[in-house]
């Protein structure tokens, strides 16, 4: 089936399922994400380590976009980054409105939101007691003089 002509939200929703799927360790796997989330100018980002206190994962990442077209965006970027490095998402919610997308990653969940809706769920106040890990800096120091 010719997906090209599709836009990347939709054709990402139709997909056939991968067949190599490569196993990374749930913290670095959310490390991975976050960054490629970051790349894509993702907002208040937080990784929420729900190890132990979770029956569905064991990290949860939180960001937001400004708009549905960067709330997509990211989901898009993240999408790419991870499918290079044929680790490859369970499942995707939301993605055709883009307010509020899940991507399930098995132990990582990545909830990007729209910036209006996020304080509306408030995800973190159902985790304000789990440990938060730091985000990778996208942004290194520049080292040339």
């Amino acid at each position: 089936m010719e997906l090209n002509h599709l836009g990347p939200a939709v054709r990402g929703a139709i997909e056939p399922p991968p067949t190599e799927r490569k196993e990374v360790e749930p913290k670095q796997l959310a490390l991975e994400i976050a960054k490629a989330a970051l790349d894509k100018q993702a907002e208040a980002l937080e990784i929420i380590n729900v190890t132990g206190k979770s029956s569905y994962a064991d990290f949860i990442i939180i960001c937001s976009g400004r708009s549905t077209r960067q709330v997509e965006a990211i989901v898009d970027g993240v999408h790419s980054e991870l499918k290079r490095q044929k680790v490859h998402p369970l499942g995707f919610e939301g993605r055709q409105h883009c307010q509020w997308v899940l991507v399930d990653f098995g132990d990582v969940v990545f909830h990007v939101f729209e910036d209006t809706k996020r304080g509306f769920y408030d995800l973190e106040g159902l985790w304000i007691d789990a440990e938060r890990v730091p985000a990778p800096d996208n942004n290194p120091p520049n080292r040339a003089q």
